[in-house]
């Protein structure tokens, strides 16, 4: 992965089939790309079900190119077969200094790193990652905020790691209203990154810890955090006020964290909750 990556997400697909709950999350919050990019596999005889174990998408600024963004697909599948068929589909790959890049439906690209690893994304991004992975440009090791914060959550089911200026924003959509009454402009300088693990091992369980540059920064943010949570339970629903009970938030040294425990029962309740809305707007429009 190139160094300045803005964010990384990481899915293993293996714990997620053991649990129903981690499959209807999959499906409800899966990005419109992903689903395209699971009908592309499919076109070229892979199917994400079975062979694929871990998929990882990174998003990363690309000089004048601008924003970037590649995954990696790691699973059993037959890299002969695959070929196979893209030859029969009259798919011609194009030479990139030792790699080949095929097209695939969708506007995906996709090159195959070694038998059981493939990586896709648009031409220029592409590019971009060959040219990190054969040492032409730096990678993500250099990258010294990042990469830490990558190896305290990589083991988990599902993780993600976003930069600063995600962090940034993330933060102020989560406090909402409390952001606006709050001296959250200067706070936010001080906020360096965050990582989030979750894991459906009973239930569901999401634990997100922001980096800050100092404990009176997190400290601060601990009670931003917990202001807001008042003020969206004033609104919220009966799943959600539930949802927001089983939330802790907490301080430890120059590190906030938000966790938040439910059964599958409780979970799915929130999900069927937050997914009226969107229904009734989409049959709106």
């Amino acid at each position: 992965m190139p160094a300045d990556l803005l964010q990384l997400i990481s899915v293993d697909y293996r714990s997620l089939k053991d649990s129903p709950t981690a499959m209807a999350l999959k499906q409800q919050l899966m990005p419109d790309n992903i689903k395209q990019f699971e009908s592309a596999l499919k076109g070229i005889g892979i199917d994400p079900e079975k062979d694929v174990d871990t998929l990882t998408f990174a998003s990363f600024r690309s000089g004048k190119q601008g924003v970037k963004g590649v995954g990696v697909a790691a699973g059993p599948f037959n890299m002969k077969a695959v070929l196979k068929k893209m030859k029969l589909q009259k798919y011609v790959p194009k030479k990139y200094n030792n790699s080949y890049i095929y097209p695939m439906d969708g506007g995906f690209m996709m090159s195959f790193l070694d038998d059981s690893t493939l990586l896709f994304g648009d031409s220029t991004a592409i590019r971009a990652a060959l040219d990190t992975r054969d040492g032409q440009t730096l990678g993500l090791d250099t990258n010294g905020t990042m990469a830490d914060m990558m190896s305290s959550v990589d083991s988990a089911p599902v993780w993600s790691i976003l930069d600063q200026q995600g962090t940034q924003n993330m933060m102020r959509s989560a406090l909402g209203d409390a952001s606006k009454i709050a001296d959250y402009e200067t706070v936010k300088k001080r906020l360096v990154g965050s990582r989030y693990t979750m894991n459906f091992n009973s239930g569901v369980n999401f634990d997100l810890t922001v980096v800050t540059s100092d404990s009176m920064t997190a400290s601060t943010m601990s009670s931003l955090v917990k202001a807001g949570i008042l003020y969206k339970k004033m609104s919220a629903t009966p799943p959600e006020k539930v949802a927001i009970d089983n939330t802790t938030v907490d301080a430890d040294g120059s590190n906030l964290g938000v966790h938040f425990k439910a059964n599958d029962q409780q979970f799915q309740s929130l999900m069927r909750c937050r997914a009226e809305p969107l229904k009734a707007s989409q049959e709106r429009h």
